[in-house]
């Protein structure tokens, strides 16, 4: 059986790079939840359209990368958080605006929980505030 710490680094590469639903939704459970307290999330409540997001995010800011600072499994609770800074300019169309060409570093979290193998929620931790200053957006 393949460790959650493996199934949730798969799923962070295949997030993080914009793969989409189609691609992330094998280390998922199908109905996997998703919360963040941020305004530009506030309407996505489940991984699916979280990982669709993250696949749009990626077609306004086409050199979008991440670097992971930690990555950290949690057995006795059976999660997994990962921290890390996404780099990105906005280059590309869409988004709240025409291309600024301003570019951010932004550190977030994720909080994985486990249920039966697969991810069953997601918790993201970011200051979207911080991020759309520096993209020219706020």
């Amino acid at each position: 059986m393949t460790s959650i710490s493996a199934i949730a680094n798969d799923f962070f590469v295949a997030c993080e790079t914009g793969k989409g639903w189609e691609v992330c939704k094998t280390y998922c459970a199908p109905n996997a939840t998703f919360a963040a307290q941020v305004e530009p999330l506030a309407g996505i409540k489940t991984l699916a359209e979280y990982a669709d997001w993250m696949k749009g995010l990626l077609t306004i800011m086409p050199d979008g990368t991440y670097e992971v600072k930690s990555f950290a499994t949690d057995t006795e609770r059976n999660n997994v958080a990962a921290y890390a800074v996404f780099s990105g300019t906005h280059t590309g169309a869409g988004g709240p605006c025409a291309p600024t060409g301003k570019k951010t570093n932004s550190d977030y979290v994720y909080v994985m929980q486990f249920t039966d193998g697969k991810i069953s929620h997601m918790t993201k931790i970011w200051n979207s505030g911080v991020a759309f200053k520096e993209l020219g957006w706020a």
